[in-house]
């Protein structure tokens, strides 16, 4: 999401004017600058797996089956659980199926229902994934891009405002 355009400024309220004008636009950026750390994030994973010739399985792909871990899931929860962010789970889980990186079984209780586990070749690339985490996260430290403490602050700053639209949410139901 890049912002182009200088979006209108909301009238300000009542004795938080200054407030509201200047949080705007820095409010906006990090709006813009969460996509496009998922973005690079995607790419940084299909980076490596370029470099490895591991062409069967796209990004999103690798991180949905490194979200999975050992856990045994149905698609519908994959959602719920945090586990995938898309649209088209339904395409990437059918795709992780035939090209034998993930188990499917029909639910026992609820026969509607499928349940998802990682084959051996599904937790070779959630291991591919996992150690390229662990080299970032060890370069971002050792090259002093960031410190444990405030890589902890963003976090904690990135849950409220996770916690703050989950709130705002309006469920119809």
């Amino acid at each position: 999401m890049s912002f182009h355009t200088p979006v209108n400024r909301p009238p300000p309220h009542a004795g938080d004017g200054a407030t509201n004008i200047e949080l705007l636009p820095r409010y906006l950026d990090s709006l813009s600058l969460v996509e496009r750390l998922h973005r690079l994030l995607l790419d940084v994973i299909k980076d490596e797996f370029e470099r490895l010739s591991v062409l069967d399985i796209n990004a999103v792909q690798a991180l949905l089956l490194f979200n999975i871990a050992d856990n045994e899931v149905t698609a519908g929860e994959l959602k719920s659980r945090g586990y995938y962010q898309g649209s088209n789970v339904s395409y990437n889980l059918k795709k992780l199926v035939e090209n034998d990186y993930m188990h499917h079984t029909r639910c026992e209780i609820d026969r509607r229902s499928v349940r998802v586990r990682l084959t051996p070749r599904g937790q070779d690339i959630r291991a591919v994934v996992t150690d390229l985490f662990a080299r970032h996260a060890e370069g971002l430290i050792g090259k002093g891009v960031i410190d444990s403490d405030e890589l902890d602050r963003i976090n904690a700053a990135l849950k409220r405002m996770e916690r703050y639209w989950t709130d705002n949410i309006r469920y119809i139901y």
